[in-house]
């Protein structure tokens, strides 16, 4: 075979491993999940009888990045001990680690943790639990910086849980105008995503704030995968849709709501939700 020729051929072979691989190991793959806390009055659905199926999820889906909410320390490091591919890190929403945490995990072969903190949405941010909007617990935000060692590329993860109750709307536009005007802050052509439970839909005054900054990667996806709704209560039939990917600076290839059960058990009462993300 002339050089010329062996060259071709060690070219194409190169970029058909490229086209063949899956677009996560290209790009990024981000997954948010509500874990539910472990609690024993869930019974059937207690966390010992589903931590094993919220591993094999992860595991199935492989993402780089994955933002939780209402994670309890037992379960972060009970997921690790079992993917030991990934370390996680946070604080609980009171500033220690008895209580529920944006626990944000992340893949050691794929990404650099540069840096990373939190701030509660309150009217006094860096006081870790603090409440100043009428709603009954602490919600927070758990970030970082990271580098995709591939790339070198950096970008800035946002996890967080808004409140709940069909009244806080205005505490939650209050939570969206505090991660914007941090958003604000940051390097203006600094990829960002934001993952969480938003407790709110796609018709809400927070969703429209949200998105005039961001966008939702549902929404432009190429390939959307799973139902529009997240939230099942252990059922398996979603009634609300509040669990979102919101990013700037990427492209959303392919969006995914998973409905991974078993026996009809399921690894929390939300389902999952993936995106894969590339570069621009």
């Amino acid at each position: 075979m002339s050089p010329s020729r062996a060259w071709l051929v060690a070219t194409f072979a190169i970029l058909s491993t490229l086209a063949s691989l899956p677009l996560a190991a290209q790009g990024l793959r981000v997954m948010s999940f509500n874990v539910r806390v472990p609690v024993a009055t869930d019974g059937p659905n207690r966390w010992e009888a589903r931590r094993d199926l919220m591993v094999s999820t992860i595991r199935e889906q492989h993402p780089d990045v994955l933002g939780t909410q209402e994670l309890h320390l037992e379960q972060g490091d009970y997921i690790v001990s079992k993917l030991p591919e990934y370390t996680w890190f946070g604080i609980d929403r009171h500033g220690g680690h008895s209580d529920e945490h944006m626990g944000v995990f992340y893949r050691k072969d794929k990404l650099v943790l540069k840096d990373s903190g939190n701030f509660w949405l309150s009217d006094t941010p860096d006081v870790p639990g603090s409440i100043t909007w009428g709603h009954p617990y602490p919600r927070m935000v758990t970030w970082a910086l990271f580098e995709d060692k591939a790339t070198h590329r950096s970008f800035y993860y946002y996890n967080t849980h808004l409140p709940y109750q069909e009244q806080d709307e205005p505490a939650r536009v209050k939570g969206a105008k505090e991660i914007l005007g941090r958003l604000a802050a940051l390097p203006a052509n600094a990829p960002f995503i934001l993952t969480g439970d938003l407790n709110t839909d796609a018709s809400s005054p927070t969703y429209a704030l949200l998105t005039k900054e961001l966008v939702d990667t549902r929404a432009v996806a190429g390939k959307v995968e799973g139902p529009e709704k997240t939230f099942h209560n252990f059922t398996g039939n979603p009634t609300e849709r509040i669990d979102f990917i919101l990013e700037r600076g990427f492209k959303p290839t392919r969006f995914a709501t998973l409905t991974t059960q078993k026996d009809g058990r399921y690894p929390s009462d939300h389902f999952p939700v993936v995106a894969d993300l590339s570069w621009k």
